[in-house]
């Protein structure tokens, strides 16, 4: 008998990472609970609604969907903290960002979220390695972003970034993003690489730079109260799933960069990769934004990720 039903909302193609993660999850937590429980996944709510990217979680909020997972560039205004993964060449490795969230960093997250959102912060997942995409040229220096209209998040960290570089941030919900670079409205993007294929933003983007400016980190979120109501032994059965999705969805990440460098077409897409000093000249010409946001987050929020 159906005790609980959970829906779940996402806004990506089906063989997203972050898709393939819920599915799992959605796995587990039958095997654990059986019939108890019903599942739902609607993993690219844009597509098949029309809302948008970040409506989503409102509809959390609001009862719609249960719980959701969601890129947390959009999240630093309530919890300044979250910034730090939105901050260019400052987490260079998985393995760094990976310790920072599952241990103090994480901890300190969660409870932000909790107290200033009414959101429990179920998991951290990997929203990827970000690289610059564009339609003009080879991308190899600061000078060669002079100008260039880029697709941005509705972030004003991501936008300081980008002007920093002599580029022309326009906010773009990603549901209209593979349009706006179709037609040209937009010279250049970033996302991780999953994302630039499996949107299909390649397709008209054919120089690719891979920066690894920021990490992304994606949270899988749920209005506390809901999670409060719910029986201890179903409360435990969504924290055990969410820990082998968790697990699962980095393991996707992981693999599907791989899989995307060796599937993008030569002809079709140059990638440019970074030397030391090139990517040295892009620290530099960020710095003012990097000196600033020390001073503001301090010392200890950067140790966790350095």
């Amino acid at each position: 008998m159906t005790e609980l039903t959970i829906n779940m909302g996402g806004y990506q193609p089906p063989t997203s990472v972050h898709n393939r993660a819920a599915g799992v999850f959605g796995e587990e937590l039958k095997s654990r609970l059986g019939d108890r429980v019903e599942f739902n996944l609607d993993g690219n709510l844009p597509g098949s609604t029309g809302c948008r990217a970040d409506d989503l979680p409102k509809m959390v909020d609001k009862g719609d969907l249960t719980m959701c997972y969601f890129a947390s560039s959009y999240l630093t205004e309530t919890v300044p903290e979250m910034g730090v993964f939105d901050l260019p060449f400052v987490v260079d490795s998985r393995e760094k960002a990976y310790a920072a969230l599952d241990g103090e960093l994480g901890d300190l997250l969660k409870k932000k979220y909790l107290a200033t959102t009414g959101w429990r912060v179920l998991g951290f997942w990997d929203n990827g390695f970000r690289h610059f995409t564009n339609s003009k040229h080879a991308m190899r220096t600061p000078s060669d972003c002079q100008g260039m209209s880029v697709r941005s998040m509705n972030s004003e960290l991501h936008q300081e970034f980008f002007r920093l570089l002599g580029m022309d941030p326009m906010y773009v919900d990603v549901s209209d993003l593979v349009e706006a670079a179709k037609t040209g409205k937009l010279d250049a993007q970033e996302n991780p690489l999953t994302n630039t294929y499996r949107f299909g933003t390649h397709k008209y983007h054919r120089h690719i730079t891979l920066t690894g400016h920021f990490f992304g980190a994606s949270l899988v979120l749920i209005y506390n109260a809901t999670y409060e109501s719910w029986p201890e032994d179903v409360q435990q059965a969504v924290q055990e799933s969410i820990k082998v999705a968790t697990e699962a969805q980095r393991g996707f990440a992981q693999e599907e960069d791989v899989e995307i460098l060796s599937a993008l077409d030569p002809a079709e897409n140059d990638v440019v990769n970074l030397s030391d000093e090139e990517r040295a000249e892009f620290k530099k010409a960020v710095g003012p934004l990097l000196a600033k946001q020390r001073e503001r987050l301090g010392d200890e929020i950067f140790k966790m990720v350095e």
